[in-house]
C-alpha cells in the first residue's frame, strides 16, 4: 500500500532543549552581565561568521569550520557587528584543548575578534567572567586584525562573459606551472586573466 503524499512528514523533530544546561546557565550570567550593551546570539556558525578568502582555491579549508559553531556570538545591538564570541571549554580525557578548541582562537585572534573562554559548569561567577571578558579583550590589543576584504581576496570575474574564474596552470612548454585565472566556463569561453 502506498502511503499518501499528503499525510507524509519530514523527518525533523525539535531539539528539545536547544540549549544545554551548562549553555543556558552561562546565557542567563551573560545576559545579566552585558545588560543592553550586546545581544547574545547563541550558536551561531563559523561560516556566518567568516568567509575563505578565493574559494576555489581554498576549498580545503573549508572542511576547518564546516558544521562548526561559537557557543554564543556577542553582537552590537544596532548593527549586529560581531563583537566577542564565547566558547565553552570542554576539555577532553587528558584535561588539553581540543584541535578545534585551538582552532577557533586561531580564527577569531586573525580576525581580531576577542574570543572568551570558559570552563564548562553549571554554575558561573559574573566577576570571574567579567575578568575573561576584559584579558581576551587585551589579548585582542595586541594583534594585527585581518578585517578589511582586499581586492586580493576574491577570485576574479571574467572579462568576456562576467562568470566566476578558476585558477590553472599552464602546461606548455615555455611557460609550464604559471598561474593563471580561466573562465570557469572554458572552453566555450576563452576570458582569462594572468598572474603577475
Amino acid at each position: 500500500m502506498t502511503e499518501n503524499r499528503s499525510d507524509a512528514r519530514l523527518p525533523y523533530r525539535l531539539r528539545v532543549p536547544f540549549l544545554t544546561t551548562t549553555e543556558l546557565a552561562l546565557y542567563r550570567v551573560l545576559k545579566k552581565i552585558v545588560e543592553e550593551r550586546y545581544l547574545i546570539c547563541p550558536k551561531v556558525s563559523l561560516n556566518e561568521i567568516f568567509y575563505i578568502v578565493k574559494p576555489n582555491e581554498n576549498v580545503h579549508f573549508f572542511n576547518k569550520f564546516f558544521r562548526k559553531h561559537v557557543d554564543f556570538l556577542l553582537c552590537d545591538p544596532q548593527t549586529l557587528a560581531p563583537a566577542f564570541g564565547v566558547e565553552i571549554l570542554r576539555l577532553n580525557s587528558k584535561d588539553e584543548a581540543r584541535e578545534s578548541d585551538k582552532f577557533i582562537q586561531e580564527l577569531f585572534t586573525d580576525a581580531g575578534l576577542p574570543l572568551v573562554h570558559i570552563q564548562s559548569s553549571e554554575v558561573y561567577d559574573p566577576a570571574e567572567l567579567v575578568s575573561l571578558f576584559q584579558r581576551a579583550m587585551a589579548k585582542i590589543d595586541d594583534t594585527v586584525p585581518l578585517r578589511a576584504a582586499r581586492s586580493s581576496d576574491s577570485v576574479p570575474h571574467c572579462p568576456v562573459c562576467g562568470k566566476m574564474m578558476v585558477l590553472r596552470i599552464r602546461r606548455t612548454t615555455w611557460n609550464n606551472g604559471k598561474k593563471y585565472y580561466g573562465c570557469m566556463d572554458s572552453p566555450r569561453c576563452a576570458g582569462v586573466v594572468e598572474i603577475e
